[in-house]
């Protein structure tokens, strides 16, 4: 009872440790499009607060990236998409559509990513999704219209509209490519290591696209504007590197680690939530009521598309062998059964093999009387004839 009872702790901490952790990285995350829109209004053009932000969480990560330097021969394809897609792809897209459109709007549109996936494995993979899956992306695709308010003749602008859509495309890449190589088990890479050499290589892609040498550097030494409050450009820098990058990254790997998919999935979808209020409290950046009411839908649509994915051939895999392993368990529980209850008869022949030993011992006697008897009846029909 003591052991399970510890364990049962360590689990219940585990577990409120990695909750914990998927709050910051939720919190982390949600942050970096509300201090990089100052940046970006302040003349900095999206892909420069890009680049610095990838190129600046690269160095950070450098030493990570070298402790797993191996991973460039064993996962080249894996560290490429996500350097092109989760990194770059993403965070360009991303930043370019939240200097048109609002923070909130624009990562609500790219929650639309799990329901893309889906999509991706119904038409393009031809193969069948459940109901609840179904259900999942009619909802999110129903919230999306009500996020950029379809009745009103669309008053999102539609070229930040089309980049959210493109930062989600991204992410449904990434997925896509995660899912091809999640096949190595106990040798699958390192996530932190797959972090860190796919910030390197959006760093590369990055610095060939934006051109950093062009960017004005002074706008880094003055102060931005939030909502009518001056702050240091360079602590907004700082915070898009350190907190929105590195420690939103980390603390989501080492979250998902610790929960399962399904909870980290509904703590991931806080991201969203903690960027609108934040770009409420801190950009002045206020939703229309119909567009709370489809965010939220988008939300729901979109953690049920993620939750109704199908399981795996490993976890398949892995249950059959839960099943067969108990089965022998069952049947080594049946042969002590059997031999408990054939104990007694064998402790029973036991006691009786000593008396059957006596018996035997027994007989040879018998055997030499039965012998000695003619002898005694020839002596004495001997000494009667004598006598006679």
């Amino acid at each position: 009872m003591p052991v399970h009872a510890s364990q049962g702790i360590q689990a219940n901490r585990g577990r409120g440790v990695g909750l914990g952790l998927a709050l910051v990285s939720a919190l982390a995350f949600g942050g970096s499009g509300v201090a990089a829109k100052p940046l970006i209004e302040t003349g900095l053009d999206p892909l420069h607060v890009v680049w610095l932000r990838v190129a600046g969480a690269a160095l950070v990560m450098l030493p990570v990236a070298w402790r797993h330097r191996s991973l460039v021969v064993q996962r080249p394809a894996l560290l490429a998409g996500f350097g092109l897609l989760a990194v770059a792809g993403v965070q360009a897209c991303y930043f370019a559509a939240i200097s048109r459109i609002p923070v909130g709007v624009a990562l609500l549109i790219e929650y639309l990513a799990p329901a893309l996936v889906l999509g991706w494995v119904r038409f393009v993979q031809r193969r069948p999704v459940t109901r609840a899956a179904a259900l999942g992306v009619v909802l999110a695709v129903g919230g999306l219209a009500c996020v950029v308010e379809v009745w009103a003749g669309l008053s999102v602008d539609l070229i930040g509209l089309l980049l959210a859509l493109a930062a989600a495309c991204c992410q449904v890449g990434y997925f896509v490519l995660s899912d091809q190589g999640s096949d190595a088990g106990d040798r699958a890479p390192d996530p932190l290591g797959v972090i860190a050499y796919g910030l390197l290589v959006g760093a590369l892609v990055l610095t060939v696209v934006a051109r950093p040498w062009g960017m004005d550097w002074s706008v880094l030494g003055g102060s931005a504007s939030m909502n009518g409050t001056s702050v240091p450009a360079w602590l907004l820098l700082c915070w898009i590197v350190l907190i929105a990058t590195v420690v939103a990254y980390v603390t989501g790997v080492l979250s998902v680690r610790r929960l399962s998919p399904q909870v980290a999935g509904v703590v991931a979808c806080l991201e969203a939530v903690i960027a609108t209020v934040l770009a409420w409290v801190l950009l002045g950046e206020h939703l229309s009521a119909p567009q709370i009411v489809g965010g939220a839908v988008v939300l729901v649509g979109a953690f049920i598309a993620q939750s109704s994915a199908p399981a795996k051939p490993e976890i398949v895999a892995v249950a059959v062998e839960a099943v067969a392993v108990e089965a022998v368990a069952v049947e080594a529980a049946a042969d002590r059964t059997a031999a408990d209850r054939t104990a007694p008869d064998k402790a029973a022949s036991s006691e009786a093999a000593p008396d059957k030993a006596a018996s035997s011992e027994a007989a040879p006697d018998k055997a030499a009387s039965s012998e000695a008897a003619p002898e005694s009846t020839d002596k004495t029909l001997s000494r009667r004839g004598s006598a006679n």
